[in-house]
């Protein structure tokens, strides 16, 4: 029997994380707003959280843990901004002592389900997300780039079903590091967009050494320099 799975988000990411998961298992994706409390969607093995942070978002994970069977592996797409007190090189090892919504987030998820997978996701990249290219930001803080491809973080997952990981923090960004004003001028040349201004330097790298060696994963896209090429 296929593993069952429910998608709680059907955007950006969700709708082709559905779609990949579809091959191999039994998947429904719903909105936030189109669940609702008697469907046997709760019913399945793995529950996937992969909506934005807007409209009561405590509240929304608050439900999804209570309507979900207890034996339920739930799977949070979490941040890498929780990182944000940090300026240096840093892994799943390191303690959070600011306080954020990201952080509650989740502490109300690992502190309620025993199997909780948290997925800290950098900048979500692919497709139309062009790093540089914004319609309301022309000033920037230099600094190393904690991205990842659209397309790693489904098939990260998708390898983390099939190998019955369940638990635990994992970092997903890309291992590559290039500087933000790298990426913006080989895009302003390669899209044609005016290059923003630079300020300041961030020097926090996000490492996902822990990913690559668990799941012996290979990055499909490793370098956000190359992302759109």
């Amino acid at each position: 029997m296929k593993k069952s799975i429910g998608i709680i988000g059907c955007g950006w990411l969700g709708k082709p994380l559905f779609k990949r998961l579809s091959d191999d298992f039994d998947v429904e994706c719903f909105s936030r707003e189109n669940t609702t409390d008697t469907s046997c969607f709760w019913k399945r093995d793995t529950i996937i959280i992969a909506i934005h942070t807007k409209d009561e978002y405590l509240k929304t994970l608050q439900k999804i843990v209570a309507l979900t069977k207890p034996e339920c592996n739930l799977i949070l797409m979490s941040s890498t901004s929780i990182y944000r007190e940090f300026d240096c090189d840093v892994d799943e090892s390191f303690e959070i002592t600011e306080p954020s919504l990201i952080k509650e987030a989740e502490e109300l998820v690992s502190n309620s389900k025993e199997n909780a997978l948290i997925l800290r996701l950098g900048g979500l990249m692919g497709d139309d997300r062009i790093a540089g290219k914004w319609k309301s930001a022309n000033a920037f803080s230099d600094g190393f780039v904690n991205y990842i491809y659209k397309d790693d973080v489904i098939d990260i997952v998708k390898t983390m079903i099939k190998k019955d990981i369940t638990k635990g923090i994992y970092n997903l960004v890309a291992p590559k590091h290039p500087l933000r004003s790298e990426i913006h001028k080989k895009n302003s040349k390669n899209f044609g967009f005016e290059l923003g201004v630079f300020e300041g330097m961030t020097k926090r790298r996000v490492l996902s050494h822990k990913l690559i060696k668990d799941l012996n994963y290979t990055f499909l896209y490793p370098n956000p320099l190359n992302f759109w090429d």
